[in-house]
């Protein structure tokens, strides 16, 4: 079952059990979906790589969004930019734990013959692709630079 499909019979179903938040959620991923679909090149057709990148970007624009709206003191944001997030977080693959970004990022590093912060571009590029949809790209720089610092 593509994401897309996945996308609408959960709507239906929270449409059914009268669920805003949920419906929110899926009526953003969905847009996204059309989006993507409907870019130049896409030919109405667009595969797993692709959805998993909107989908960690989505998350992204509401981890921004919930920092900033905690900063001002903007609870009732702050409680609608969570719910997506926990729509948005059942479509991605399960994330890495720090610890587990560790270990990957030390075998890199050690795959790629690192060994100074000057060999960053060389790790990151490795990792990035390596650990795409598993791990936010800034947890992964920031584990690298203090492996390779350290």
């Amino acid at each position: 079952m593509s994401l897309e499909q996945q996308i609408m019979a959960e709507m239906k179903e929270a449409m059914k059990a009268k669920d805003e938040a949920t419906l929110r959620g899926l009526r953003a991923i969905k847009a996204e979906i059309i989006k993507a679909k409907t870019e130049p090149g896409a030919g109405g057709e667009i595969d797993e790589a692709t959805e998993q990148k909107f989908l960690q970007k989505m998350m992204k624009q509401r981890k921004d969004s919930l920092e900033i709206f905690e900063k001002q003191g903007r609870a009732d944001l702050a409680v609608k930019e969570k719910e997506e997030m926990a729509v948005i977080e059942k479509f991605l693959p399960k994330q890495l734990s720090e610890a587990e970004i560790k270990e990957a990022v030390s075998n890199i590093i050690t795959a790629v013959g690192a060994s100074s912060p000057a060999d960053m571009g060389k790790v990151m590029g490795v990792a990035s692709k390596e650990l795409a949809g598993k791990a936010d790209g800034k947890t992964i720089s920031g584990i690298v630079k203090e492996l390779l610092a350290g």
